[in-house]
């Protein structure tokens, strides 16, 4: 494939990308589409490896070996390795002024990662899952993102976020500007608190609810949840009051008491809560701890935010 139109050339500007998960390989394969070198780090029993030389990544490494030959490094592996990677494979193999680009603000707000002066530090993170990513610059349809510059050795750090973010897919005009700090609090606070946990339980606890009430569970699927995304691409392009302005009466008279009766103040005092532990570092500090053990407890553990009927609901009317 080709740069995609419009696109400035990078010249020779080698990129490391480092992990090859959704968004990494989102990042990887669109970084080469728009002219990149790009080479990919993987620990040498990595599943991922076998993947990316199907995608057509030339050159896939282990991670010392990658990162010496670059001069961008993105830290595209899970947040709660960023730490032991940084230290073992990453920190002593760095070339001089090289750039650290982060999809997230944790490790180098939280201290996971002390990056050296002589390095510029940037963070460009989509405003997308990694498929989206990819399906949006293979369509030629940009996302948003935030961008931030922690450290400016180069004096070019800020014009360089802009190259990396348009070569992925995002365009200038969508860039919002940040600040590491404020995109590590605020990412997982939104994630936490409303778009995945909070999100989560909302919709398995009125599905439970219409299900121990005698409802059909695929009925009640339907009804909590299938037309989620009608509803948020409303409120995207037309705010809350957009989104009421345009349902039924009989949504707006239900929601206007229904809404703050079940979030209500003691909800916000358990946001503020949740807020606090991660602002305080205290949730970081559990997530460096993890471990391979402590993730497949988590995984198990993930399935009390579900229910079988709803995910039988879900492959049945999935799209």
């Amino acid at each position: 494939m080709t740069p995609r139109a419009g696109k400035q050339s990078p010249g020779r500007t080698q990129v490391a990308v480092i992990g090859y998960g959704s968004q990494g390989r989102a990042i990887a394969l669109n970084l080469r589409d728009s002219g990149y070198p790009v080479t990919v780090g993987l620990r040498s029993r990595s599943r991922s490896r076998r993947l990316a030389k199907k995608d057509g990544i030339e050159s896939v490494t282990t991670i010392s070996p990658a990162v010496r030959e670059a001069d961008i490094i993105a830290f595209a592996f899970p947040d709660h390795l960023h730490s032991r990677v940084w230290i073992r494979d990453i920190l002593p193999h760095l070339k001089d002024h090289a750039t650290l680009w982060f999809l997230h603000g944790l490790s180098v707000h939280f201290g996971f990662v002390a990056p050296p002066d002589s390095c510029d530090v940037i963070l460009v993170a989509p405003h997308a899952p990694g498929k989206a990513v990819r399906d949006r610059f293979l369509a030629e349809r940009d996302v948003s993102g935030f961008y931030a510059v922690h450290q400016d050795r180069s004096r070019r750090a800020r014009t360089n976020a802009f190259t990396l973010a348009d070569a992925i897919g995002i365009a200038q005009k969508r860039l919002i500007k940040t600040t590491f700090a404020e995109e590590a609090i605020g990412d997982l606070f939104g994630e936490q608190a409303v778009l995945c946990g909070g999100l989560a339980m909302l919709i398995k606890t009125g599905f439970d609810v219409l299900v121990e009430k005698g409802h059909d569970p695929n009925r009640a699927y339907l009804e909590v949840a299938y037309q989620l995304d009608l509803i948020i691409d409303l409120i995207k392009r037309f705010g809350i009051e957009g989104m009421f302005a345009r349902i039924s009466v009989a949504a707006r008279y239900g929601s206007l008491e229904a809404g703050p009766a079940l979030i209500d103040k003691t909800t916000r005092k358990r946001m503020e809560r949740l807020y606090d532990r991660i602002a305080s570092g205290r949730f970081a500090r559990e997530l460096e701890t993890l471990d391979d053990d402590a993730l497949a407890r988590l995984n198990e553990q993930l399935q009390s935010l579900s229910s079988p009927a709803l995910e039988k609901a879900a492959k049945k009317f999935g799209r």
